[in-house]
C-alpha cells in the first residue's frame, strides 16, 4: 500500500512540474518526452532488477514465470495503454476543461478496474472496496466542481478521459495477472517502459520540441520522466503484488489529493471550501480502504500459488 501510494504521489506532481516549465510546451510534446525518459529509464531499471531478482528466486527454488507469448503480449498492452493514456487524458482535458477532465478520468479509473477484475477472476468487489471507491469519487468529484469547468460535457471529451481510465485499468489487471504468473515486478514495469519509449519516439515527430533547449524544459522532462513515470510505475508495479488491481487503483486517487496541495503550497492557489470538503473525503476514503485492505485477509495469489 505505502509503494503505491507514493507512486500515486509522484503522479500527482505532474501537473505542478508542467506549470512550472516552459510556457510553450504543447500536450503531446510533454507526453511524448514523458514517455521516452520515462519509459527508457523504467525499462533501464527491469532489465538490471528484474534479471537480478528473477535469478535470486530461481536460485532459491521459486517457479519460473508462466505465459510465454501470452504473458509477452500482455506486457507490450501495458506499454501501449501507457501512451495512449497521454493524448486521450489530454483530449479530455482540452474539451471539458481540466477539473471535469480529470475527474472523469481519474474516477473512471478505480471503477473500471475493479470492473474488469470482477470479469477476469470472477470475484466480487468487496464491500468496504466499494464504499471506500465511492467516497473517493465522490471528494474527486467535489474538487472538480469547486475548480470549475464546462456546464456541459463535451461528448468526444468525455470518451477521452474514459479511454485515460479504461487504459489505466488494462495496466493495472495486465500487470496484476503477470505477477500473479510469476513474472518480478519490475521485469513487468521495464517492459511496459520499453514499450512506452518507442511510442514516445513515434510521437516525437509530430509535435514541436523547442521548448527543450531550455533548462526549465530539461528540468521538467527529467522529472516528469524519471519521477512520475520510472520511479512511479516501478513502485505502483511492485505495490501490486500485495494487492488486487481494484484497490491499487483506488489508491492511486491520492493522486488529484497531491495535486491539490501542492497547487496551494508551490503554485499560491486557493481552496474552495467545498473544494475543501472534497479533500477530506477523498482522503476519509483512501484511510478507509487502507485499513481494511491492511486488515483482510490476503486474497491475491501469489506467484507460486499461481
Amino acid at each position: 500500500m505505502i509503494a503505491v501510494l507514493v507512486a500515486a504521489v509522484l503522479f500527482g506532481t505532474t501537473g505542478t512540474a508542467q506549470a512550472l516549465g516552459p510556457d510553450d510546451t504543447t500536450p503531446l510534446g510533454v507526453g511524448a518526452a514523458r514517455l521516452v525518459v520515462g519509459g527508457a529509464a523504467l525499462g533501464l531499471v527491469g532489465l538490471v532488477a528484474g534479471s537480478r531478482r528473477q535469478r535470486a528466486r530461481s536460485a532459491a527454488g521459486v517457479p519460473g514465470p508462466t505465459g510465454g507469448g501470452r504473458a509477452l503480449a500482455l506486457m507490450a498492452l501495458t506499454g501501449l495503454c501507457l501512451a495512449l493514456y497521454q493524448p486521450l487524458f489530454f483530449l479530455g482535458t482540452a474539451r471539458n476543461g481540466v477539473a471535469v477532465g480529470t475527474v472523469i478520468a481519474l474516477g473512471s479509473a478505480p471503477v473500471l478496474a475493479g470492473l474488469l477484475e470482477w470479469m477476469l477472476t470472477r470475484r466480487r468487489p468487496t464491500s468496504p472496496w466499494l464504499v471506500a471507491t465511492a467516497l473517493a469519487t465522490v471528494g474527486v468529484a467535489l474538487l472538480a466542481i469547486a475548480g470549475g469547468g464546462s456546464a456541459g460535457a463535451d461528448g468526444l471529451g468525455v470518451l477521452g478521459s474514459l479511454g485515460a481510465g479504461g487504459a489505466f485499468a488494462v495496466i493495472a489487471n495486465a500487470q496484476r495477472r503477470l505477477i500473479a504468473g510469476g513474472w518480478d515486478a519490475f521485469t513487468v514495469s521495464g517492459a511496459m517502459g520499453v514499450g512506452a519509449a518507442v511510442c514516445g519516439i513515434a510521437m516525437l515527430p509530430m509535435t514541436d520540441m523547442a521548448w527543450l533547449a531550455q533548462p526549465r524544459g530539461w528540468a521538467m522532462a527529467l522529472w516528469l520522466g524519471l519521477a512520475t513515470v520510472a520511479v512511479a510505475y516501478a513502485l505502483f508495479t511492485w505495490g501490486l503484488g500485495g494487492l488486487s488491481a481494484a484497490t491499487a487503483a483506488t489508491l492511486t486517487l491520492a493522486e488529484p489529493l497531491t495535486a491539490s496541495l501542492l497547487g496551494v503550497a508551490l503554485l499560491g492557489e486557493r481552496l474552495a471550501p467545498l473544494a475543501m470538503v472534497g479533500l477530506a473525503v477523498l482522503a476519509a476514503g483512501l484511510v478507509l480502504l487502507a485499513v481494511t485492505a491492511r486488515s483482510a485477509p490476503r486474497s491475491v495469489p501469489t506467484p507460486r500459488e499461481a
